[in-house]
């Protein structure tokens, strides 16, 4: 049986993105080449991989199966090659692909020039960032390291704490005026309030009391899948919502939002930097890490004077 790891990185392309189409803008590839390899590797592996019909290609069980396993074989041996050609010290310029994933408003917001110094510091690393608020799985969709905000809940993932962000409660001072400010959690109820589509309303609206979190019984009028999203609304007038420092501090700052019930104790939120687990480390994730780590040691870079961050 002979093979090529291109073949092998071309069928997990094609298993991650769904289309040939896809994984050739990906790979950089032609569309025939793909289709070729994806043909020889199921030559070599003597099954169907893949069902065609109609230009479209679904994946059969055995596809399924054998992806599940090359996935973290692949992911070792690029970590193990890496590691002995450029050097586990770093000193070495770094190369190869940094795949990204990480939250879209806090991507754009404040994560893309803190990659571009990683970039401009390591000129002979590609790296590939994709910004979606979708919790990715890491290993099945071929990212070295995702970003997440908020409590981890793959306990499969090593994590490393870069700094946290408390939530703040917020409504435009136009709508307060309207409807007037609640002085306590359970009076949001009587409120017109807006949501964050990827957690549920009890997972959203939580606060501390007396060391215990709580939920009050809320029901949100509008949903958003984008937190500036929810952050426009509010400063439109359409309601109160809870959403992480990072999105409302400008806003804040200059008036068009309005902090409310800062005693209730709304919770810290951990911005973790997560990957799956490897041995060894490849320098470039963990020179990523450090970098990401030392540009977020202080809270910045969105704290802001004359409130709490």
């Amino acid at each position: 049986m002979r093979y090529s790891l291109d073949e092998i990185e071309t069928f997990l392309t094609v298993m991650e993105l769904g289309t040939v189409t896809a994984a050739a803008a990906r790979l950089n590839l032609s569309k025939s080449v793909v289709s070729k390899r994806v043909s020889d590797f199921e030559a070599t592996v003597g099954a169907a991989l893949f069902r065609r019909n109609a230009g479209r290609i679904t994946p059969t069980e055995a596809a399924n199966r054998l992806a599940e396993r090359l996935r973290p074989a692949l992911s070792e041996l690029i970590a193990a090659t890496e590691s002995t050609a450029w050097g586990m010290d770093g000193a070495a310029p770094l190369r190869g692909t940094l795949a990204i994933a990480a939250p879209m408003s806090f991507g754009t917001m404040y994560l893309s020039p803190i990659i571009a110094r990683f970039a401009a510091d390591n000129p002979e690393l590609e790296l590939r960032v994709d910004y979606d608020d979708r919790t990715r799985d890491l290993a099945r969709e071929g990212y070295d390291i995702g970003i997440r905000i908020g409590d981890a809940r793959d306990g499969a993932l090593m994590a490393r704490k870069l700094c946290e962000d408390r939530q703040h409660v917020v409504a435009s001072p136009a709508y307060l005026e309207r409807h007037g400010t609640p002085d306590t959690p359970s009076e949001l109820r009587e409120h017109q309030l807006m949501s964050y589509a990827h957690l549920t309303d009890a997972a959203l609206w939580q606060f501390q009391q007396n060391g215990r979190r709580f939920s009050p019984e809320v029901r949100s009028r509008l949903t958003f899948n984008n937190g500036e999203a929810v952050r426009d609304a509010a400063i439109a007038g359409l309601g109160i919502a809870i959403l992480p420092g990072f999105i409302t501090a400008d806003a804040r700052r200059d008036g068009r939002l309005v902090q409310i019930l800062e005693g209730a104790g709304t919770r810290a939120l951990p911005i973790m930097a997560v990957w799956p687990q490897v041995t060894p480390v490849p320098a470039k994730l963990r020179l990523f890490i450090d970098h990401l780590a030392g540009e977020l040691a202080g809270g910045a870079p969105w704290a802001w004077q004359g409130g709490s961050r």
